[in-house]
């Protein structure tokens, strides 16, 4: 189990993420846009819509920057799943509750400057669109107070239909500009939720439409793409 005193090697983890790049490099046509908004240094909390498995892989292979990142308990005691994610350096959350012990640990690394990643829609959409986010995104910025970085993934949910098939799945990685959340460190849960629904519409900007599920239509979300309009004609 990792900690602040038992901390992923470096050396294993881009070694790791070498062999991963290999095969992202066989396996997919993998687009990355935005990787000048990943902060040079200090801690940040990317946030990522939830498509596929894949999804975390391609995060850790496109950022330059070591991370830490979330991985469901399921997969624990599978041993070589469970041999790679410790490499990579993951902190083991449990499913369908709150596990208080995993968020300390999060908090914990974010404070001592690290990067940490999570898709706050805990599980990954069957439908292929954005479900609604679960408050432990917002709770690990709020309390560390530190900037949430959105990605937008598009095309992984592909990727199993297209092996079959032994083709190259199109995938889309884009960074979005880092935001701290509008909180003092206190949220309560009634405005955790509102902060969590600010996360997902900060990645729903980023995506094409036809992947905004829930948040398609959510205020937030036409402020932050009028917002993106202005910018632009400006």
């Amino acid at each position: 189990m990792i900690s602040l005193e038992n901390p992923p090697s470096r050396r294993a983890y881009f070694l790791l993420r070498s062999v991963f790049q290999l095969v992202a490099w066989c396996l997919t046509k993998l687009k990355v846009a935005g990787l000048e908004n990943i902060p040079e240094a200090g801690p940040f909390l990317l946030v990522i819509n939830h498509l596929s498995i894949a999804d975390p892989i391609i995060a850790y292979i496109t950022s330059p920057r070591q991370m830490i990142m979330f991985s469901a308990d399921k997969w624990r005691n599978t041993p070589v799943v469970s041999h790679i994610a410790n490499t990579a350096g993951v902190i083991w959350v449990a499913r369908g509750e709150v596990d208080r012990s995993a968020l300390k640990r999060a908090i914990e690394f974010l404070k001592a400057g690290w990067g940490l990643g999570v898709a706050p829609e805990g599980t990954r959409s069957r439908a292929g669109t954005m479900q609604p986010g679960k408050a432990g995104a917002a709770y690990l910025a709020d309390r560390a107070r530190v900037p949430v970085l959105p990605v937008a993934l598009m095309g992984t949910e592909k990727l199993g239909h297209n092996l079959k098939r032994l083709r190259r799945t199109p995938i889309k990685c884009i960074y979005g500009k880092p935001f701290l959340l509008p909180s003092n460190g206190r949220a309560r849960a009634d405005e955790l939720d509102a902060l969590t629904d600010l996360i997902m519409c900060h990645i729903a900007a980023l995506l094409a439409p036809h992947y905004r599920g829930v948040y398609a239509d959510h205020p937030k979300l036409q402020e932050l793409l009028q917002a993106q309009a202005d910018l632009k004609t400006s």
